[in-house]
């Protein structure tokens, strides 16, 4: 009996992470428009760069600032 609950569990599972994965691949084809202002400094965000990198949300600076932030904690 208790292999009949096992094997249920395994399948119902797996149907769930295959919803998941199926969700997530939907939302990683969304791409949200860029931001017109930088959020960290709010000054304007070039439209070379908006155009080039649909849904930034920092300008150039910013984001160097970030990547080299967060390059330093991925040691």
């Amino acid at each position: 009996m208790a292999d009949d609950i096992d094997f249920a569990n395994d399948l119902v599972q797996k149907q769930i992470d295959q919803a998941v994965e199926a969700r997530l691949a939907l939302l990683s084809d969304i791409v949200l428009p860029s931001l017109m202002f930088c959020d960290e400094c709010e000054e304007p965000i070039p439209e070379g760069r908006r155009l080039a990198q649909p849904g930034c949300t920092l300008c150039i600076e910013c984001q160097s600032t970030d990547d080299l932030r967060a390059s330093r904690y991925a040691r």
